[in-house]
Order: structure tokens, then sequence, then C-alpha cells
């Protein structure tokens, strides 16, 4: 007889998904791993950091306040669920800035798991989405952001990124309100 290992379909929760994927309560595929501070996934059953909620509607204010919480945990992974929140139910004037702030994070991301190349570019691509969308609105601090610095702090960590630098994402979170 089979082990349950060889039978995807008998494999449990705590190993690997019944019937071969992971489904949320709509029937979705969604995987249901847990994950690390960076959102590297981790084996099924292991102990990882609670996952963002999504699709959670937040005023703009408290989108910053709760994403630079998460990115002073350490955790920029989760801070650009957030910013992808803002993106999605914000006003479609803003939707630049926040999947500009978004790149930002998932760049500090890529930064912190060691991946140079799209650390570094996904750091430039948000730098550049937030002051084009600076200028075009002719909003520099949005929500008190001081997006002139965020921009500073993203140009200057891809290059340290690309010149071999090791980035912890808690020491290395940005100030967003400056």
């Amino acid at each position: 007889m089979d082990s349950p290992a060889d039978n995807p379909v008998d494999r449990t929760a705590s190993d690997h998904p019944v019937e071969g994927r992971d489904r949320d309560d709509e029937g979705r595929a969604r995987n249901a791993r847990p994950r690390d501070g960076l959102g590297r996934p981790l084996p099924y059953g292991a102990d990882g950091v609670a996952r963002q909620p999504e699709g959670v509607v937040r005023a703009p204010e408290e989108t910053v306040a709760e994403a630079q919480r998460l990115l002073d945990d350490g955790k920029p992974f989760h801070a650009h669920e957030v910013f992808e929140d803002a993106w999605k139910s914000g006003p479609e004037e803003e939707r630049e800035l926040w999947r500009g702030m978004a790149q930002l994070a998932v760049g500090l991301t890529h930064s912190a798991r060691g991946n140079v190349t799209g650390g570094a570019r996904l750091l430039r691509r948000g730098a550049g989405a937030v002051t084009g969308w600076a200028a075009s609105a002719g909003r520099e601090r949005p929500y008190a952001m001081d997006l002139g610095a965020v921009a500073r702090w993203a140009r200057e960590l891809a290059g340290e990124v690309e010149g071999g630098a090791a980035v912890n994402a808690a020491a290395r979170a940005p100030r967003l309100r400056g």
C-alpha cells in the first residue's frame, strides 16, 4: 500500500493540502503554507508569521501608519500587502502612488532575501513611480509622507544592494513620514 506521502489526495494539512491545492473560503487557489517575515513560504506545519489580511479598506493615514509599523518590524512583504490594498481600493487618481509604494516594499523584500537584481530594479521602479506621481499630482507630501526622501532612500539602497551589501529589512526600513 502507498504511504500518504505517495498519494497527494491523502496528505494532511500539516504536510500538504488535500487534493493538491490550497483553497480559500470561496474556493480560489490560495497557498496556505506559513510564511516567514519576508514572505518566504515555510514547510506546512511550521510556525510562521501571521499573514496580513487582504482586501482591508483603510483610510490613507491608517495605510501609512500600518505599513510603517510593518516596515519597522522587518516585514516589508506584509507592508506591500497593505499598500496593495490601498492601490486596489483607493481613488483612481492615487493608484500610481500606492502601486509605487508597494513596489518599494517589495524591492526591500527582495533585497533582504538577497535578490540583488530584482530588489534594485523594484526599488528604482517604485522610486520613479512615487516621484512621477508627486510631479503629476502636485503633491510632494501626501498623507505626510515625504516622497522625495522615500525615493532617495530607495535609490541609495538599490545602489548598495547592487554593490553586494546585505540588507536587514528592519534596520533599512524607510521613514515614510521623514
